[in-house]
């Protein structure tokens, strides 16, 4: 028998081992709320909505911040300057992540927990958000809100200047998410979307306003199968990373259903989504389509045609300042992004063209890797099924809604209890070798030091790992196989992850090392100035050159334009 047959058998058996088995994602059903229906009336229309909504800068309280701020990457973040908090210790602000940086903890081997320290830290590399201001007010029309700076978090102020605040937590994949029963690393995105909060049955609150007869009703929004549209309102009313404090959902929806969608953003017309709605002359959509039109034909007209006014709490009465699908937006807000999030899906990588029966779809190497990965290594354990997480809907195995969650050592206890007990959801590996740098804390820059990371059972215990017992072929066979779990979509941009423009906060600008340039804004004196780099339109057909590595980001590799994201170009969009 060749070492080829020999290697495959091997897979064959793995596969068919005890547990969840790892097969094609083309095999799984995408979830989807059974009660939609009685909500949407267009599911197009609702993924336009979502997709437009996602991509828009317009949403942030400055005008300049969108879901895809922090999820532009293979559905991550691909930053690495700003990047950085942590609410133990001090830490520099407007630090550049670099090669030498990482891992966080190092050791003198790092193959064995026990070994010397030579470096720890508790910093997280997490996403960039918004300065800390305390909201003042919405004008209709334009993007950008009315604030008052805030210097309560002086660990995001360096020589009397302020920068973006940062999450203390890294952004994880948007891509596959719909997999997912909970979203977050803590899981707080319950499967029951209620409208308003991503609490699920906790929030016992009817949110939303429906017209009957012609009066308008409260009515208890609860849609199964729907964590991604309960993560989906969760950013944008927290103070750091998409809001002034103290936004609330009628003022974004009073904003946004004044503007016109993208507005500072190029749209391909090939998108494929967008596409026949782009403005080829400019930016944006076309006139005729706004965010109110959008909403109209997305959603049932008892969700959003009322004429009467009513209050922030929803209360009718004659001096209301909103409208009925004003009060309603965040409803609408978090089903879109459900429903276009949930056209993501990678699975068409070299491992499902592999399982769906070609055996040259993997190298060598990389099947040993695969081998490696259900057997000695064990990493289905949580890493199972299609979708290679066991918090997916395929894990859930009537166990209940904590499955999929584990303590892996990461960090101790004390500094970030996640789920409980420093317990965190279980990522999918789909596209991971995009999505860098690694583990809630951002903590591990490549493959490599990740696999390094199980073979010593973890940094911290008492956690759920046993050391691994893997030479350095097996080592690299394990990274080589993670590398084979990216879908050339994704890789390439192409439909469904073409995108709109998009300008990032891509860190602040020093006069000298440490020393911060001031921003130009006179109405926030402490802001300090910004780069801002540009992330071009892309069509259903995707870039010409592969997305960048957080590796080669980080050590310098695609400036020359052989790689995507490089954070190089400057934007060019008129932000306001």
């Amino acid at each position: 028998m060749t070492g080829r047959s020999s290697i495959l058998t091997l897979v064959f058996c793995a596969l068919t081992a005890s547990g969840q088995q790892l097969r094609p994602l083309r095999q799984v059903t995408v979830p989807e709320p059974p009660q939609l229906d009685a909500y949407v009336r267009d599911r197009a229309a609702l993924i336009a909505l979502g997709k437009a909504f996602f991509w828009d800068m317009q949403a942030g309280s400055d005008g300049r911040t969108a879901c895809a701020t922090c999820h532009f990457h293979a559905g991550g973040d691909h930053r690495n300057q700003n990047q950085l908090s942590d609410p133990q210790s001090p830490f520099p602000a407007n630090a550049i992540l670099l090669t030498a940086n990482f891992p966080f903890r190092m050791l003198v081997n790092p193959g064995n927990r026990n070994s010397e320290v030579l470096r720890d830290t508790s910093m997280r590399v997490g996403s960039a958000g918004l300065f800390r201001r305390t909201f003042t007010g919405v004008t209709p029309g334009h993007s950008a809100e009315s604030g008052e700076e805030r210097l309560d978090l002086p660990h995001f102020v360096a020589g009397g200047m302020q920068v973006r605040s940062v999450t203390s937590r890294n952004s994880p994949s948007v891509i596959n998410a719909v997999f997912n029963v909970r979203n977050f690393w803590d899981g707080r995105a319950q499967r029951i979307f209620t409208g308003r909060t991503p609490n699920g049955d906790a929030d016992p609150n009817a949110n939303a306003l429906v017209l009957r007869d012609g009066v308008l009703e409260r009515a208890r929004v609860r849609l199964d199968n729907a964590s991604l549209a309960s993560q989906a309102v969760g950013p944008p009313m927290d103070g750091l990373e998409m809001s002034y404090e103290g936004r609330t959902w009628p003022r974004l929806g009073k904003k946004m259903l004044s503007l016109a969608p993208l507005a500072y953003q190029k749209v391909a017309t090939d998108d494929s989504v967008l596409g026949p709605m782009a403005n080829a002359a400019g930016r944006g959509l076309q006139a005729r389509h706004t965010y109110l039109s959008l909403v109209q034909e997305a959603f049932h007209p008892e969700y959003w045609s009322s004429a009467q006014r009513v209050d922030e709490t929803g209360a009718v009465t004659p001096g209301g300042e909103y409208t009925q699908a004003e009060y309603n937006f965040p409803l609408f807000w978090g089903l879109a992004l459900q429903a276009y999030q949930a056209t993501l899906v990678s699975d068409q990588t070299a491992f499902d063209r592999f399982m769906d029966g070609d055996p040259g779809a993997l190298t060598q190497q990389e099947q040993e890797g695969l081998n490696l990965f259900r057997t000695t290594g064990r990493c289905q354990t949580c890493h199972g099924g299609a979708e290679f997480t066991q918090a997916s809907f395929s894990g859930l195995g009537g166990r209940g809604n904590n499955r999929g969650f584990f303590r892996t050592g990461v960090r101790p206890a004390s500094e970030d209890s996640g789920a409980g007990n420093a317990t965190f959801k279980t990522p999918g590996l789909r596209n991971v070798a995009l999505t860098g740098p690694y583990f809630h804390n951002g903590s591990q820059a490549t493959l490599e030091q990740v696999v390094e990371f199980y073979v010593r059972g973890g940094d911290f215990g008492p956690n759920n790992l046993r050391t691994l017992n893997l030479n350095g072929g097996q080592r690299a066979a394990l990274a080589a196989f993670m590398k084979a779990l990216t879908d050339d979509r994704v890789r390439f941009e192409r439909a469904p992850f073409d995108h709109p423009e998009l300008c990032v906060p891509a860190g602040h600008v020093e006069v000298r090392p440490g020393v911060l340039a001031p921003g130009t804004d006179v109405r926030f004196p402490r802001a300090a100035l910004e780069r801002w780099a540009s992330l071009p339109a892309t069509g259903a057909t995707g870039s010409r050159v592969p997305l960048q590595t957080f590796e080669e980001l980080i050590a310098g590799v695609g400036r020359d334009g052989s790689r995507a994201h490089t954070l190089d170009e400057p934007c060019t969009a008129p932000l306001p």
